[in-house]
């Protein structure tokens, strides 16, 4: 296909597949092994190639079975180091080459976090996991650490610690899972869940919809191509919400709310199999191909399932967490950009809902303008049809909506696409959502806006329970743009009892609303949900929500000192950013 050459055009090599032999020693928390990359070359007189590579120690190289000579680069503030190898020989275009590597990643490789027994859920067994996303793969494999470069794997794993002494092999599809204390139920025809024992049954019930979910998205997009579709609760450290690895999704263990309200996490996590692991970003400058046409994929899903209503709902809460996002960054910073520069920029510290919510808000203005979603979903499917397998710019996305949309190119001529796409702040077109379901949220909180003392008896907790659970969230979305004095924040937790809401998205806003308040009780219970669990959405915010409550910024910077160890690095890097630590 031609979208197949437009991805290996920059690469003197191609069709690139990774055999991997890990050992891994849970006790000094390292992985040792080789790594076999098999490279086909594109280039005639090819002798050398480039590797990235984060903090490992190489111990040997060989090409074909012949010793080649490497060396390590000039480390990089954040991507690492060059693994420069030469070849003993000269290769011609079309030949193929086999590049070994013996090698020992570090204890504090960013790619894995690796937690005691006492950081896991059935405190019996160590727990390590693999998040690569978007440059830490370099921390646990020399390779290409681009989305650019995709490739075929094998692995074989064994793993050994005082503390288990049992001996696993694994050959599959997903490095590093050796948590040996672990169950799994049926979900579906294609569809187990993996968890700790102690979650397994919750999560069976929280993700039963996984199947219908898939239907809907297949019917929407085309079919699912990657044959099982897993999910696995990860410990309560997992940075996101959810990551989309092929066949085994990880989602954070916060989604298990007990009434299946946040399934939206999972629908995401599918639509991820078509935009992103189907047809993925060139590079992390065009994020918003992934996360833009995945939201517009999960929200279709959501409108299938539920309701129009519902997907302008969830619109509008996007629409917030954008504002948030440009809020957070400033308005004129670059990285509000929806295709940003990320020259010198770690990418972890440019990670924020933009490339979701402002991808989102172009696809829709773009559905209003060229005749529904019905159509524009066609558009959707046809894209992913044409560039599956392959890596794609935001250039050449633009390229095929105007050919696919070859009889409306007068329409398309008339969107600002600088003000989209390179223009720092909000969307340039706000979306006129339906507010059906958002009204009553709208109509509660101007109600506690507008309350006098006097007025506060009239609320009762008839109010939320008119409510369903996005209805609930958007009311604490609403309630963190318009503080509420203490007394307000006392009586609604008085009437509404929302420090017992076990709704981790509820909670999490509840929490912010209190600690904004200035309610000292509020300030452990906002540390502890930052620290219980190391979701970035959860634990950055409430962290410094508490340090900038001046009279407990000590108390924030103590217990973030004090938990660091249980978070993962990069949550960890990133919370110490917040609260201005430096080192």
């Amino acid at each position: 296909r031609e979208s197949r050459k437009t991805t290996t055009s920059m690469m003197p090599f191609t069709r690139p597949h990774l055999n991997l032999i890990y050992h891994v020693d849970f006790d000094k928390r390292v992985l040792k092994g080789k790594v076999a990359l098999t490279l086909e070359v594109l280039e005639d007189k090819f002798s050398s190639l480039t590797l990235d590579s984060k903090d490992l120690k190489i111990f040997k190289v060989s090409a074909n079975g012949q010793a080649a000579q490497f060396e390590v680069g000039t480390k990089h503030k954040s991507k690492g180091s060059p693994l420069e190898i030469t070849l003993p020989f000269e290769l011609s275009r079309g030949q193929h080459v086999i590049v070994e590597i013996e090698y020992e990643t570090s204890p504090s490789a960013t790619a894995l976090q690796w937690l005691t027994p006492t950081q896991t859920v059935g405190k019996k067994h160590p727990y390590l996991f693999s998040q690569c996303q978007a440059t830490h793969c370099r921390s646990m494999i020399p390779c290409q650490d681009s989305p650019s470069v995709k490739h075929t794997y094998y692995a074989q794993v064994t793993c050994m610690s005082s503390s288990n002494e049992a001996h696993a092999k694994i050959n599959g599809r997903k490095i590093i899972l050796i948590e040996l204390h672990s169950c799994s139920a049926e979900i579906g025809p294609r569809s187990r869940v993996w968890s700790e024992k102690e979650n397994v049954d919750e999560a069976a019930f929280e993700f039963s919809e996984t199947e219908t979910m898939l239907k809907t998205a297949e019917s929407l997009a085309g079919p699912y191509v990657w044959g099982q579709y897993d999910l696995l609760v990860m410990p309560p450290s997992f940075p996101y919400g959810g990551m989309e690895n092929p066949c085994l999704t990880f989602v954070t263990p916060t989604v298990l709310a007990g009434d299946k309200s946040l399934a939206g996490v999972i629908a995401h996590e599918i639509s991820h199999s078509w935009t992103g692991n189907l047809v993925t970003n060139r590079n992390w400058e065009h994020f918003w191909l992934n996360e833009g046409h995945t939201v517009y994929i999960e929200r279709m899903i959501a409108r299938c399932m539920e309701s129009e209503h519902l997907r302008q709902f969830k619109g509008i809460g996007g629409w917030k967490e954008l504002q948030e996002s440009v809020n957070q960054f400033g308005a004129n910073n670059v990285l509000t950009n929806l295709v940003p520069n990320l020259h010198e920029v770690d990418t972890d510290e440019a990670f924020s809902s933009v490339p979701y919510e402002k991808g989102f808000a172009l696809l829709y203005h773009l559905e209003e303008l060229l005749g529904g979603p019905e159509v524009f979903m066609g558009f959707v499917k046809s894209y992913i049809q044409l560039f599956a397998y392959g890596t794609v710019t935001t250039e050449e996305w633009k390229n095929y909506l105007f050919t696919y949309f070859k009889d409306k190119v007068d329409i398309l001529n008339k969107v600002d696409w600088n003000a989209w796409m390179h223009t720092p702040g909000m969307a340039p077109v706000k979306p006129k959502y339906d507010t059906t379901m958002a009204d009553a949220c709208t109509a509660l909180c101007q109600r506690w806006v507008k309350a006098k003392e006097e007025d506060l008896a009239s609320f009762t907790e008839e109010d939320v329970k008119k409510l369903k659970s996005p209805q609930l969230i958007e009311f604490m979305a609403l309630l963190l743009q318009e503080p509420l004095p203490l007394s307000h924040v006392k009586k609604m937790q008085e009437v509404y009892q929302l420090n017992s809401v076990k709704n981790a998205e509820v909670r999490f806003r509840w929490l912010r609303i209190c600690v904004r308040a200035h309610w000292e009780e509020a300030v452990p219970l906002a540390l502890k949900m930052a620290t219980e669990q190391g979701r970035m959405k959860f634990t950055r915010p409430l962290f410094k929500e508490v340090y900038n409550f001046s009279k407990y910024s000590d108390k924030a910077l103590n217990t973030f000192k004090e938990n660091r160890g249980a978070l993962h690095p990069v949550t960890a890097m990133l919370v110490a950013k917040d609260l201005k630590i430096n080192g």
